[in-house]
C-alpha cells in the first residue's frame, strides 16, 4: 500500500447518522482499516447485509459497496442467500445486539451451527438505542432503561460464548477501547472461512449512558478499558465476579467445512451420480 489509509476511500460523501460520541464511528474506522491492511483498495469484493437499528446503518448506504438493508433481525438469512449465489464474495453482516441476538437470535444460532461462510459484526451497545432505550438481551443486570426504570432484572446473554457453543469457526469480543485488537480481529476473520463472529461492546451515551449514570461517552470508554479482563484472567475468578466484568479476547478459532462448501460438494457428487 502506497497511499495512506483514509476512511473516505471507502465511504460515500454522506453525513453519518450517529449521535455524537457513538461507538459506531470507532467500529467503522477499525473495520475499514482492517479492510485496507488486508489489501482491499475498494469494497467491490464485499456485500453487506444489515437489519434495523443504529448499528445497521453502518454499511448502508454509507459504504461504497453493494448492501442490503433487511427487516429487523433478518440480515443473516438474507446473507445466506447472497453467499449461496455469490460464494466468491465477502459477505459481512452488521447489526446491533437487539437485531442479532434479540429478534434475530434463532438465525444467529443456526448460521453458526451450519457454519455459514459469513462474518457477523455485532455492535453491542447493551440497549435498544434507536427505538427509545428499552432493555435488551445484553443489558447488564440491574441497569436502568426506559422499560426497567428500577433496573434490569434479567442477566445478559453472552453472545460470544453462544457462538462458540453453536459451532462458529471464530468468535471474539472487544470493546471500542480496544481499537487495535478489534482491527486485528477483523483482519483475521477476513482471512478465515466459515461462521465468524465479532462482538464489539460499544458506548451509547444517548440511550444507555445517561440512564446508567455515565457523564459522557469518554467516561464510558474509560469504563470499558478498566472493567475489561482477558479470557485467561477469568480462570482466577468466580462466576459472580466474572459477571461484573467485560471478558475480551478470542473465544475460538478453528477450521471445519462451511455450509457453502458442503452444498457445492453435494451438488458435484449428485451431478456425477446422474452422469453415471
Amino acid at each position: 500500500m502506497t497511499e495512506a489509509f483514509s476512511v473516505k476511500q471507502y465511504l460515500r460523501d454522506l453525513k453519518l447518522p450517529f449521535c455524537p460520541g457513538c461507538g459506531a464511528f470507532t467500529v467503522i474506522n477499525a473495520f475499514l482499516k482492517a479492510v485496507y491492511e488486508s489489501g482491499y483498495t475498494d469494497l467491490s469484493k464485499f456485500v453487506f447485509c444489515s437489519g434495523i437499528g443504529c448499528s445497521s446503518w453502518i454499511p448502508s448506504p454509507y459504504f461504497k459497496a453493494d448492501s442490503i438493508h433487511t427487516l429487523h433481525g433478518r440480515s443473516i438469512p438474507v446473507a445466506t442467500g447472497v453467499k449461496l449465489m455469490r460464494p466468491n464474495l465477502n459477505v459481512v453482516v452488521f447489526g446491533g445486539d437487539g437485531d442479532i441476538v434479540g429478534i434475530g437470535l434463532s438465525h444467529f444460532i443456526h448460521a453458526a451451527r451450519r457454519n455459514l461462510d459469513v462474518l457477523v459484526i455485532m455492535v453491542n451497545n447493551m440497549i435498544y438505542g434507536m427505538t427509545g432505550g428499552q432493555v435488551a438481551p445484553t443489558t447488564p443486570f440491574k441497569t436502568k432503561t426506559t422499560t426497567t426504570p428500577y433496573g434490569s432484572f434479567e442477566h445478559p446473554l453472552d453472545a460470544a460464548k453462544l457462538a462458540v457453543t453453536a459451532g462458529a469457526n471464530y468468535a471474539a469480543r472487544w470493546t471500542t477501547a480496544h481499537q487495535n485488537e478489534l482491527k486485528e480481529a477483523v483482519k483475521k476473520a477476513l482471512e478465515m472461512k466459515g461462521f465468524r463472529f465479532i462482538e464489539v461492546v460499544s458506548q451509547c451515551p444517548t440511550a444507555f449512558g445517561r440512564r446508567a449514570g455515565f457523564k459522557d461517552a469518554g467516561e464510558m470508554v474509560r469504563w470499558f478499558k478498566v472493567n475489561s479482563i482477558t479470557i485467561k484472567q477469568t480462570k482466577n475468578l468466580n462466576e459472580e465476579d466474572i459477571a461484573k466484568k467485560i471478558v475480551v479476547g478470542e473465544f475460538i478459532q478453528k477450521r471445519r467445512p462451511t455450509l457453502i462448501e458442503t452444498i457445492y460438494n453435494t451438488i458435484k457428487e449428485a451431478q456425477k451420480t446422474e452422469e453415471n
